[in-house]
């Protein structure tokens, strides 16, 4: 089995059988969910990729994926719409609600399985070598890219901000004083003052929510990255 895990949500009980059948025989791991309602009570942060029904109960696909997209959360995860609904409409609807695919019924399994893995493929940081990720966690840094990700999202940092981060990152657990900081990150600009330094390492706390408190103060000698802080 590999590190994915796929969500079926689709109220045709057979349909699931086999999607799940044919999908854990590629490797995926599969939970199934008859219903929208049953799918928006497991924790959707563990999936990659979510294969959802249009035409269900009183959510439907549509209205669940729009949901998903506006959770802070839960944007971040792909999906592939399966309906019988084949109108250019409802695949216009699909894609504007931010799905990754859009698969009309009746649908050939091998059909299913190559659209899972191109969108996977597409979509999961895994497919980012991991010699060029560093971080803590669900922080991670792409270095070749020079993006922060944080529970999947990119963080819109600022060069300055992304250099700070990553000089934390890349050095855990020691203490970087002002005149090291400003000399690292500013290259000893003679007008940058300690409060502008003060000030970026605060706002990236922010953009960086619940892992803002592992950036860390030692009051009299400045400001480091300890993994694991307070929790």
């Amino acid at each position: 089995m590999n590190d994915y895990k796929i969500l079926v949500v689709d109220d045709e009980e057979d349909l699931c059988d086999i999607l799940r059948f044919n999908l854990e025989n590629e490797g995926y791991n599969v939970d199934i969910a008859y219903s929208a309602e049953e799918a928006l009570k497991l924790d959707l942060t563990q999936y990659h990729l979510i294969l959802l029904d249009v035409m269900m109960g009183e959510i439907s696909g549509f209205r669940m994926a729009k949901m998903l997209k506006e959770s802070k959360n839960l944007n971040h995860i792909p999906i592939i719409f399966l309906t019988a609904r084949d109108t250019e409409n409802d695949a216009v609807t699909g894609f504007t609600l931010g799905a990754d695919d859009y698969i009309s019924k009746p649908f050939s399994l091998r059909e299913v399985v190559l659209r899972v893995k191109a969108v996977l493929r597409r979509t999961s940081p895994k497919a980012v070598p991991q010699a060029s990720l560093i971080g803590y966690k669900d922080l991670k840094i792409n270095m070749k890219l020079k993006e922060a990700i944080l529970h999947g999202e990119v963080l819109q940092l600022t060069k300055t901000e992304f250099e700070l981060l990553r000089l934390f990152i890349e050095n855990e657990g020691r203490v970087f004083s002002r005149a090291e900081i400003l000399r690292k990150i500013w290259h000893d600009d003679a007008e940058v003052l300690d409060r502008t330094i003060d000030v970026n390492i605060t706002r990236l706390r922010k953009k960086l929510g619940d892992y803002g408190k592992y950036i860390m103060t030692r009051q009299g000698y400045g400001y480091y990255f300890e993994a694991g802080a307070k929790e």
